[in-house]
């Protein structure tokens, strides 16, 4: 896809969403750095957000934001909350769309990385309200199909498959060592 150089992109990741949506779907990993390289195509990037919940202190987690920051992400953390019923509540939409919003009136361009339907409104307003054009980029088999719809442009990340996941080393490996 062709894109204006010159437009003002800002990206906005539900980390928690794809990095789920690839787990489930691929048993893979997201490689963000490429995601923000490959969603961006070549435009300006004002900033690149990503929003997580951080669930325990383990180094692996915390090597997990650390790989993030390194891949140019900019991240918003919040804490897992843990009700007295055992329940548990983990959302950023609200904060993403805050920030969205927020920063749309410097942005000539929205991408949101997620397939989570709670953001047609957020779609709509930036779209209509702010005159933004809007991009949402996500793994299609797990996407709202109404989110697909009210975008501007929908970005299936299905497409680049190979480019988008981080595949566990061991059985990359062992399908592609040549036998001895």
């Amino acid at each position: 896809m062709l894109y204006n150089r010159d437009q003002r992109v800002g990206i906005f990741i539900d980390i928690q969403n794809l990095y789920h949506s690839a787990k489930n779907l691929y048993k893979a990993r997201v490689n963000f750095a490429q995601l923000v390289k490959q969603v961006l195509g070549g435009r300006q990037l004002i900033r690149a957000i990503g929003y997580v919940v951080k669930s325990d202190s383990s180094l692996g987690e915390q090597s997990f934001f650390d790989a993030l920051g390194k891949a140019g992400i900019e991240l918003r953390v919040k804490d897992l909350q843990i009700f007295v019923d055992g329940s548990k509540k983990a959302d950023w939409d609200v904060g993403l769309a805050v920030d969205a919003i927020r920063m749309s009136q410097a942005l000539d361009v929205v991408i949101l990385v997620t397939g989570d339907g709670d953001f047609v409104p957020l779609v709509e307003y930036l779209k209509w309200g702010n005159g933004c054009h809007v991009e949402v980029a996500s793994f299609g088999r797990s996407t709202s199909a109404k989110l697909k719809e009210v975008a501007d442009l929908y970005i299936n990340l299905e497409e680049n498959e190979r480019a988008m996941l981080l595949r566990n080393n061991r059985n990359i490996r062992k399908r592609y060592e040549p036998k001895k």
